[in-house]
């Protein structure tokens, strides 16, 4: 009995021992065209491994770079692709330079600056006012976000003026606004599509109301003046839902 740790060396472990036999039976063969023809048979041998990887892109050019591979880069034969080599497959990547930025409140975080400095380039005093307030106003959200908590306006005004050295100010009346005004408006939305089915609801209700009255009136022989009577009032009780509960897109 011969064990797995006493065979050769397997390198691609996904395409299992056989394939990796069959790769260096190919290395062994002299004839250069017979390599060829027996590479491209086990191309498509890998391929039926992975079928639903097929239709995948690139997914032949990854073959042909695993066959090399498992070869250990000595296999000569004609590859469709660029053959690869061992420097271009194990060579690891660059290190990517992680930003680091030295930030005086880290609740407001580095963008806030970044707004701020393009604040103080602004020689229009209108524009640059008008920068404050927006400036502010994120300042507030960032805040929110960050300690979960309400803060004073005084503190955003405070913070803005001492981050732009005494440049951007706010009326000490001046409200800085609040931006929750999308939250309170999509709870808005929710309220209204809300009794929009609460409506419908109601309407399956009295259609089915309407509906057991109008099996009542065949019973008794007043199914045409049922139907006209019934058809009015679902008709009616449509025109006012429709009216007073427009549909939410």
């Amino acid at each position: 009995m011969q064990y797995n740790t006493e065979r050769g060396k397997l390198i691609i472990k996904e395409y299992g021992r056989h394939i990796q036999k069959v790769v260096n039976i190919i290395m062994a063969v002299e004839d250069r065209e017979k390599r060829n023809q027996l590479a491209k048979a086990a191309i498509e041998l890998m391929g039926m491994l992975f079928p639903h990887l097929k239709n995948v892109e690139d997914f032949r050019h990854k073959l042909w770079d695993h066959l090399f591979v498992m070869s250990e880069f000595k296999l000569d034969v004609d590859s469709p692709y660029p053959i690869p080599t061992a420097e271009t497959i194990i060579a690891k990547p660059k290190q990517l330079k992680y930003p680091r930025h030295k930030v005086k409140f880290r609740h407001y975080g580095h963008n806030v600056e970044v707004l701020i400095d393009k604040a103080l380039v602004e020689n229009d005093e209108k524009k640059k006012a008008f920068f404050a307030e927006s400036i502010a106003t994120v300042m507030k959200m960032t805040y929110r976000n960050w300690n979960n908590e309400d803060v004073n306006d005084d503190t955003i005004k405070d913070d803005l003026r001492m981050m732009s050295e005494g440049v951007l100010s706010l009326d000490d009346e001046q409200r800085i606004q609040n931006m929750q005004l999308r939250n309170d408006f999509s709870k808005g939305i929710g309220q209204n599509k809300k009794n929009f089915s609460n409506n419908n609801r109601r309407n399956n209700n009295n259609n089915n109301r309407n509906n057991n009255r109008n099996n009542n009136g065949s019973s008794n022989g007043n199914q045409p003046n049922n139907n006209r009577r019934n058809n009015n009032n679902n008709r009616r009780f449509n025109n006012n839902n429709r009216n007073n509960n427009p549909p939410v897109r």
